[in-house]
């Protein structure tokens, strides 16, 4: 016997998205809006210090890239509408970026997985990114204490990493991030 129709989603336009109320924090797959979770604290914690650690470098080695925590808009394609908002963006071309948003991928992008829904990290966003040209992808994971690493320049893919690790990011010749120091900042 076939499946009954199931009522398909409505999907939304970036202008219809734009008239969202502000303080809602959604994302967008393919047109379908999805409602986010407040992040946690360690969440909060983990994303100030990469933050911190991503713009120190980026203010030393004085070139053309931007660090940007959430929430900012990434606008990865309009048609159908794929808009999410990473935790950490690295953006080297300041074209791509408006007042409002980023149109188009960022070069790397940090997501720190949340208790609700680490799918959304390590699958859904995984495959946008990858196929939209995120260059580089890391997925912080607080709850196992892991980092997973995709470089999907070089099509390298789920690189482990603990959080004792001082892992490259590969998109810079020479930015360490030494997880063992932050793990040790945070008491985690």
């Amino acid at each position: 016997m076939p499946p009954a129709f199931q009522p398909q989603p409505e999907t939304i336009t970036l202008e219809q998205y734009e008239a969202l109320p502000e303080e809602k924090r959604t994302e967008v797959f393919d047109g379908i809006v999805y409602d986010m979770a407040s992040p946690s604290q360690i969440h909060q914690r983990i994303l100030l210090k990469l933050s911190s650690v991503l713009d120190s470098y980026m203010e030393r080695k004085k070139g053309s890239c931007v660090v940007i925590p959430s929430p900012f808009d990434v606008v990865l394609s309009e048609k159908p509408l794929i808009l999410v908002q990473p935790d950490i963006m690295i953006v080297c071309d300041r074209n791509k970026l408006d007042p409002n948003r980023c149109n188009g991928a960022p070069d790397f992008i940090i997501e720190i997985v949340s208790p609700g829904c680490p799918s959304d990290d390590y699958i859904k966003k995984a495959y946008y990114y990858k196929n939209y040209g995120v260059r580089e992808y890391w997925i912080v994971d607080p709850r196992r204490k892991a980092v997973t690493v995709d470089f999907f320049e070089k099509d390298i893919l789920n690189i482990p990493y603990s959080f004792e690790s001082v892992i490259k990011v590969h998109i810079f010749d020479n930015l360490l991030i030494d997880f063992s120091d932050i793990s040790r900042q945070l008491g985690i």
